[in-house]
This record gives C-alpha cells, structure tokens and sequence, in this order.
C-alpha cells in the first residue's frame, strides 16, 4: 500500500470512528466528544478530549437571555436550534435577541441590559465583538448574572463560560485532509485558497491553521486570496484563479467558496479535475458533499455549541460542576462518513425558522 493509499484508509477509519461515538438522534444528543480547554479562557490553554453530558432537568424555570449578532444565515440558526432544543429540554424560558449584523454593536448591548432589565437570570453571547462586550460582561458579573460565551469569543476574563471552537483548528483539519491525501514525496498539487475577508479575526485563525497543517506536504498553496463572503465576490475571486493556474487542483476556502464554486466547476467541465474543500460547515456544503461535489469539509457541530452553553447557564445558576471553557470536537465530513453522521447535531433541519422565545 503507497502513502496517498494509507493516508486515505486513516483518513476513512478516523471519520467513520467519530461518526461511530455520535449519539443516533438530536433527543439523545449526549454524551457528545468534546475539547476542554486549561486553563479556562487562556489563549495556550491546553486540549483535553472529554465526553460532555448535560443536565437531565433544571431544578426551576430558570430565565434564560441569547444574544445572536444576526440571524440571516444557516449558521447562526443552526445555534438558534440548539438553544431552543437544549431550553426545551432542560425546562428553562429563553428569549433570544438578534442585533441585525456585526455593525451593531451598540444595539447588540443594549438588548442585552434590556433583557435583564426584564429579569434575565444568565445572559449567553453570540459576541458581535471581541473586546466591545467587555464592560458590559464585567457589570454583569457585579451583578451576579453569568454570562456564557457561544461561538464567536469575547475577551473578558469576567465571563462564566465559554462554549466554543477555534477557527484555528477548523483551517488545520481542512489543511490535515489535503496534506493525509498528498504527503511529502507524493506529486505537488496546486491549491487555490480563499480565506474569508482580510483582518477579520476568525479568517486569520483559519489562514494560519490552514498553512501550518499543510507545511511539508507536497500541497503548495497559491497566494490567499481575501475576499467578502458574498456569493459574487467569491465567484470572481475563483474564476480569476482558475484562469490564472489551468492546472489548479484544488480550490479550498470558506463554505461560500465552496458553493458559488460547484456550479462554475460543472459549467466549465472541472468537477473531475479541481476538488473543492471548505473550512467550516453549511447546509449547502453539506448537500455538496452527499451529491459528490464538494470533497470535505470540518464541522464544529454549532448545534450542540448552543445546546452546551444553555446547558452552562443552568449549572452557574444552580452552582453545579462546569466546564468553564468546552466546544464540540472538530472533525471532518467527507463522503466516507456524511451518510452516518447525524445532521441535527451539526446543522439545523431544512425546515427550520428562527425561534425566539422558549415560554
């Protein structure tokens, strides 16, 4: 057996491994492989792989306020359902506030102090910004309230919790998979890499993730090209690259990458030619993969983000055992186990609309 043979038979067997831990629906979604992070909130903290179960009940009907910075896409409602779903479960109220966009920060704290104002028992944080929660977290914290941050991180050392991923090691899986399928030695592949919008925090953890992984690797990655998330401006930023580099193999990037990538590739008779990897998981990623056309992509399971950080609110509340700091385990999707993993964990169902209040 060659390396590109066994790399990908590793590859294989660890994916549908994984697939094998996970619980068989959305209502027995624990125990869920998890990373904790020591110490809690620390930028070196170190991984420790845990098995993460919630609650079986809240003790009484807990208040429970959730701050989104929008909810236009399928991503933010993907947490949208495991926060409804987890509050559901446990007997806690909800009340979800989206702000409308990551221009409005000043509208994403003043729903906040209004839902607590109303009686908010805890506040989880969809954090439209990094550093610009922070004296809002620390008068909270006076007050008693914990506040759990989901997904996007806020640098507050007042805060209760964290229910998170790094988008550093989301980029390091994409780059693991093309690096496990074209080791050193095997024939140099050219890939075109589209990281998101230029400066943004999350598109460098990913950029630097992605090249670290692939370093060594017979992968050699053209000049990142920075882009919007926009279906346009990805769809130029492709074309040019596919014209630029005929002999490209590979495009990977952000899932908008990915998708506005797949039609163009059929148009021009590429789809067996050029592979499409993505960084993060969507719903139309998710469709690409089972129809064959987008070959990988890692899911951080946003659903169960949001399930863990309501779960996280109830025991700061109840003054029981927390994880301070705790995401779902990354790992990749690919054709070889897209069929056994269980959607609702990794994305909301096809169905789903935007739920803002859990009586």
């Amino acid at each position: 057996m060659n390396a590109f043979a066994r790399a990908l038979v590793a590859a294989t067997v660890l994916g549908s491994s994984f697939a094998a831990t996970l619980p068989v629906s959305a209502a027995e979604w624990f125990p869920y492989p998890a990373v904790e992070v020591t110490p809690a909130f620390s930028a070196d903290g170190k991984p420790k792989d845990v098995s993460y179960s919630p609650l079986s009940k809240a003790a009484k009907k807990w208040d429970i306020c959730v701050s989104f910075p929008h909810m236009k896409d399928a991503y933010w409602l993907g947490v949208d359902y495991g926060v409804v779903e987890e509050a559901k479960r446990l007997g806690v109220k909800a009340t979800v506030v989206e702000a409308g966009g990551y221009t409005e920060l000043n509208k994403q704290i003043s729903q906040i102090e209004d839902c607590v104002a109303r009686g908010a028992n805890a506040v989880v944080i969809g954090a439209i910004s990094f550093d610009g929660l922070n004296n809002l977290v620390t008068e909270l914290a006076k007050k008693n309230i914990p506040v759990i941050d989901v997904i996007n991180g806020i640098s507050s050392p007042a805060l209760t919790a964290k229910s998170l991923v790094s988008f550093h090691t989301m980029g390091a899986e994409a780059g693991r998979y093309l690096a496990a399928r074209h080791p050193a030695g095997s024939p140099p592949v050219k890939v075109g890499w589209f990281p998101g919008p230029a400066g943004a925090g999350w598109v460098e953890a990913a950029n630097k993730g992605f090249m670290e992984a692939v370093a060594g690797s017979a992968v050699q990655v053209l000049e990142p090209r920075y882009g919007d998330t926009g279906k346009e401006a990805q769809l130029r930023l492709v074309e040019d690259v596919l014209q630029a580099t005929p002999d490209i193999k590979y495009i990977a990037g952000t899932a908008v990458t990915a998708e506005a990538a797949q039609g163009l590739l059929r148009e021009r008779g590429l789809t067996d030619k050029v592979g499409l990897i993505a960084f993060y998981m969507t719903p139309g990623v998710y469709q690409g993969i089972k129809r064959g056309f987008i070959q990988a992509a890692p899911a951080d399971s946003m659903v169960i983000q949001g399930r863990i950080a309501i779960d996280q609110a109830v025991r700061a509340l109840e003054k029981t055992d927390l994880v301070k700091h705790v995401g779902p385990k990354i790992f990749v999707v690919d054709k070889t186990n897209v069929g056994s993993v269980p959607r609702d964990t990794i994305l909301p169902p096809d169905n789903f609309a935007p739920v803002f209040s859990v009586k």
